[in-house]
């Protein structure tokens, strides 16, 4: 569970993302013991990829919605980043 309470599964990406970053910081930081630092390890390995299964679901909602030019659905990859249509 997440400082809030929260399962991993009930989190939004905006939530799961921003504990992602604080844990990462947590563990970058050193401090941790032992059994704090691989409980940590194992929910930001859980929030990752929580993170990535909300981000595929986005991606495949997005090409589900595109349209060709005669209004009929198909299904167009989205551009990587910095790639231009």
């Amino acid at each position: 569970m997440s400082a809030n309470g929260k399962p991993v599964a009930e989190l939004s990406y905006e939530e799961a993302l921003a504990e992602l970053e604080a844990t990462v910081a947590r563990l970058e930081g050193g401090d941790l013991p032992l059994d704090q630092a691989l409980a940590a390890f194992e929910r930001g390995v859980a929030l990752a990829r929580h993170c990535a299964a909300k981000l595929d679901a986005a991606e495949r909602q997005v090409e589900l919605l595109t349209l060709d030019d005669e209004g009929r659905p198909v299904l167009t990859p989205l551009p990587v980043q910095g790639e231009t249509a």
